[in-house]
């Protein structure tokens, strides 16, 4: 498997974004998951004051990721799919490949942002723009994501360093399910969780993911 500063397949500006304070967009592709964290760690380590923000577009093979809340009761009883600890925040949660994922490297004490408005803005990065595709969306008080008629649909997670953040939203696209059956997805018993094709969406996670990292360029720049 490709390590993620080897995948890069394409950086793409965004369009309509003030020239200096564009976030850098890279696709990435089908990436292994343990790369890609400790890419974004050594990302955000090593910024400057002026190292422009990145939104990296990709899918992971499957794997459980585990933030620095998470509790073993919520856990996979058994099963071949990896478990991995990381630091951000939030419980357990699946990732897997249909599913388009958008990491955010962003400098919030530049932008002025604080975590909650960044949480918030992911959060309606995803609404609108599964409000484009027809599928109207909303938050739920106390549980951080995007629900649709009460099955969560996007799970997201930010941990932040020296003022940056990273990690970022994961929108569950055209991918298999079943692994969310085996845990508790971000902590919640018989929390049902849903995807954009059973709500008549036919693009794809690469597509869905490029819209995804769009929106969140533009309401980023916004701030």
């Amino acid at each position: 498997m490709q390590s993620a500063e080897r995948s890069v397949s394409a950086v793409i500006p965004a369009q309509g974004i003030r020239a200096g304070r564009v976030p850098v967009l890279r696709h990435l592709g089908l990436v292994e998951y343990t790369s890609t964290y400790q890419a974004m760690r050594r990302f955000t380590d090593s910024r400057g004051t002026k190292t422009p923000d990145e939104l990296w577009v990709l899918e992971h093979p499957p794997v459980y990721t585990v933030g620095i809340a998470g509790r073993a009761e919520h856990f996979p009883r058994s099963g071949e799919v990896p478990v991995e600890r990381i630091d951000r925040g939030g419980q357990i949660t699946y990732h897997g490949p249909g599913q388009a994922i958008v990491y955010v490297l962003v400098d919030l004490a530049r932008r002025g942002l604080t975590v909650r408005a960044m949480v918030t803005l992911l959060e309606q990065a995803v609404i609108e723009v599964l409000g484009a595709h027809g599928v109207e969306a909303g938050r739920r008080n106390g549980a951080p994501g995007v629900y649709v008629d009460g099955a969560k649909i996007a799970a997201l997670g930010l941990r932040v360093r020296r003022g940056c953040c990273y990690h970022g939203v994961a929108l569950n696209v055209n991918m298999d399910l079943a692994p969310f059956s085996a845990i508790d997805p971000c902590g919640y018993p018989g929390l049902a969780v849903t995807q954009t094709r059973a709500h008549g969406v036919l693009a794809e996670a690469e597509e869905m993911g490029h819209e995804l990292a769009r929106r969140i360029a533009r309401l980023i720049e916004d701030k």
